[in-house]
């Protein structure tokens, strides 16, 4: 009796010949290494999904909107397995190996791809990070400024570069208005 392993919910299925000849397949890839695994895939004729998100990050002390994987170390191949060897894809640069269960590659089934490029955004093809940045009553730290080291309250956001975070000098809770690089989550 083959025991069908479960990750976040999902069942994976174990590929055979007979039942799954064209299929998504998870492949590992090395640390920040899936752009190269993408492209090197793709040279050697593989269909490849990479899911990207794009996500706000802090780089060189200012906040910017950053593209990285939606899954790290992750990426999908389609494969007919059939027609196509899976032996070149453990040497391909970037791969570390492909993801299996009980010695089978595990199969991703093929609505839940279909999820992931049906919530992408339709101009840039990337996953959109749905939260702000900072949500009103969030702990907040100082980076810089007279108040490096200080937390305080992130009320709102005043345009695009400007905030308001409220900060308890003396007992008493004040406005204090800084730029957004400032400040990140405490």
């Amino acid at each position: 009796m083959n025991r069908i392993p479960t990750y976040n919910g999902f069942q994976a299925q174990l590929a055979t010949l007979e039942t799954y000849p064209s299929c998504w397949y998870a492949v590992y890839c090395k640390p920040r290494k899936e752009t190269i695994a993408e492209e090197n895939l793709q040279r050697q004729g593989y269909q490849v999904y990479l899911p990207r998100i794009r996500l706000p990050r802090r780089l060189r002390g200012q906040w910017a909107e950053a593209v990285e994987p939606l899954f790290p170390r992750y990426l999908f191949v389609y494969l007919n397995v059939d027609r196509d060897s899976v032996a070149p894809i453990r040497s391909t640069t970037g791969v570390t190996t492909l993801v299996r269960f009980a010695e089978r590659p595990a199969v991703i089934p093929d609505p839940v791809i279909a999820a992931l490029i049906a919530n992408e955004d339709k101009e840039s093809g990337l996953h959109l990070y749905g939260r702000p940045l900072f949500r009103k009553g969030e702990s907040v730290r100082f980076l810089e400024g007279p108040f490096a080291g200080l937390q305080g309250i992130f009320d709102k956001e005043n345009g695009n570069e400007r905030v308001t975070v409220l900060l308890d000098l003396l007992g008493k809770l004040n406005t204090v208005r800084v730029s957004r690089s400032c400040i990140a989550p405490a």
